[in-house]
């Protein structure tokens, strides 16, 4: 029996049942096109790796590292931000080494949040997003995902009913799990309204680097303001193909941040020195990885788009981020996202990620990543058209029941 407060407060992990038939069918021999996680399968950049090879080893830098993260990684972070958003940050007292943004987050959840704080955060959106406010002790309200009209008079509302009064409103642009962005007109609204309501504002900032057209999502750090109560926070995760090397950042005001880092101070020394020092070489080098990056992730989502409509399931187009948010067939939504998902990969051999894992207004939607080549995304698609024919025929051989010999007629 599971009696600890902390865990108490989290519910079932939504994305097991879907693992778990995923691991039986691979065990059973069966390939699995595994389009549910996040997990890029690019190669780092050759001289980030040469970076880290030629740090790692040496007595210096096999110590303890720094916490906050060392020096030459915190200005190589506040320069991106200077040439990407026009940004200027302090080192010191403004850049915050994290082991990825999901670290990062968790821990300035914990840092800001005593037990009964009302947070405001979007459903759908990543769990962690509201899962970490919740083992923080905090209470979470559910506002609007997409940066709309509708955003403001949700937030208003929430502000308005919620007893206490909500302290922080989180948001993610683009967005995990929905893919959509965030205009500069969007965020300058969205600064006021914090200023407005005395709110802390954390802008996960993940995949900043991936989007597919002409206009680069922005830092809500570049409204004037922003940096008096917000915190941002990136990763190298998905712009350069680093998940497994866990390095992120949180950025902006400098109190958050001195919160952050105090809570830190006590729980790790940092990430290994040689990949900090990597992380910076990757800031600093040039930005043809990222532009190859765009370029992949471009050719398969048109490639996912393309092949999966003419599998008879049109895909929502996402102008950003490294996935597709996309509605359940129509003949299927009644399942849920969970059973679909759990469907999919038993008679498809597909795996995506079922919405209800990021929250109750994803239940009628997954989430499909581009973390398959070309090739295997139209595999995907072969196999699903093919358990929808198979599905269909089989409804279409079911003989409609005759009544009963001898029954009364009406």
């Amino acid at each position: 029996m599971n009696d600890f407060y902390r865990t108490q407060r989290l519910p079932p992990y939504v994305f097991e049942p879907v693992n778990k038939i995923k691991a039986k069918a691979r065990a059973e021999g069966v390939d699995i096109i595994d389009l549910g996680m996040g997990n890029p399968d690019l190669a780092a950049p050759a001289h980030v790796v040469a970076k880290l090879a030629e740090t790692a080893g040496k007595p210096r830098t096999d110590r303890y590292s720094a916490s906050k993260g060392i020096p030459g990684l915190r200005k190589a972070q506040a320069a991106y931000y200077a040439r990407r958003f026009g940004v200027k940050l302090d080192p010191e007292t403004q850049v915050v080494t994290t082991l990825g943004s999901k670290e990062g987050f968790a821990n300035m959840a914990q840092a800001i949040t005593a037990p009964g704080d009302v947070v405001l955060v979007p459903n759908p959106s990543y769990p962690l997003h509201n899962f970490g406010f919740l083992m923080a002790g905090g209470v979470v309200r559910n506002v609007p995902a997409e940066p709309s009209p509708e955003f403001f008079h949700a937030v208003e509302r929430a502000m308005r009913l919620s007893v206490p009064k909500p302290i922080a409103l989180v948001v993610c642009y683009p967005a995990n799990p929905t893919a959509c962005t965030a205009s500069l007109d969007f965020y300058r609204d969205l600064v006021a309204f914090a200023k407005k309501h005395e709110l802390i504002l954390l802008s996960d900032l993940a995949y900043a680097e991936v989007y597919f057209d002409d206009n680069p999502p922005p830092s809500v750090l570049q409204v004037p303001g922003a940096m008096d109560i917000a915190a941002e926070f990136t990763s190298l995760s998905k712009t350069y193909s680093m998940a497994g090397w866990r390095m992120g950042f949180a950025v902006g005001n400098e109190r958050l941040l001195a919160a952050l880092a105090r809570v830190k101070s006590y729980l790790d020394y940092g990430a290994f020195t040689p990949v900090q020092v990597a992380a910076a070489a990757a800031l600093n080098g040039p930005d043809d990885y990222i532009e190859d990056m765009r370029a992949i992730y471009r050719k398969r989502r048109d490639a996912l788009v393309e092949s999966f409509a003419k599998a008879g399931w049109p895909v929502t187009r996402p102008s950003a981020s490294m996935f597709c948010w996309t509605p359940i067939p129509e003949r299927f939504r009644h399942l849920g996202s969970l059973e679909f998902a759990k469907l999919l990969v038993e008679k498809a051999g597909v795996a995506v990620a079922p919405g209800i894992g990021f929250g109750e207004h994803g239940d009628e939607y997954v989430r499909i990543a581009l973390v398959e080549n070309e090739q295997r995304i139209r595999q995907a698609a072969r196999n699903i058209r093919r358990f929808f024919e198979d599905r269909d025929k089989a409804l279409d051989n079911i003989a409609p029941q005759s009544a009963p010999t001898g029954a009364a007629s009406a």
